[in-house]
């Protein structure tokens, strides 16, 4: 099935995906956020099939900027849901694909910690989890 995503749709998926790398990193503010975000960016950097190419483009305009946590929240998290209602209605295989390639980013992100993440890394991604499959 070919997928037709518009300028706007593929914004969508990028400020999705890097936002749930983004959110991560944020609630790691006192622990390794700069390895969180490195390692849950080459996560997405290795994504595969149309959701890899779309979060390879390097164009301008996502928006990852916030004045707190919340507010960066308020973003992403409602652009996750979006981003899996959009895919869910086109091909729900690259949905899955999303999805997966979201879930891989975060458990990269969070396996720089050793042992358990903390609570705010493991409450975060709970939120983001529960952001994709609100679709």
């Amino acid at each position: 099935m070919s997928i037709a995503l518009s300028d706007q749709d593929k914004l969508t998926l990028r400020t999705a995906a890097y936002g749930a790398v983004t959110l991560l990193a944020a609630a790691d503010a006192a622990g390794k956020p700069h390895k969180v975000a490195t390692e849950g960016s080459i996560a997405l950097a290795s994504a595969t099939g149309l959701i890899g190419h779309v979060l390879a483009d390097k164009s301008t305009g996502v928006n990852l900027n916030g004045k707190s946590v919340a507010a960066l929240a308020d973003h992403v998290l409602p652009a996750l849901t979006a981003a899996m209602n959009l895919l869910k209605q086109q091909d729900p295989a690259e949905a899955d694909n999303f999805r997966s390639t979201v879930l891989v980013a975060i458990e990269a992100a969070t396996r720089t910690h050793q042992g358990q993440p903390s609570p705010t890394i493991a409450d975060m991604t709970r939120k983001i989890t529960g952001a994709l499959d609100a679709a």
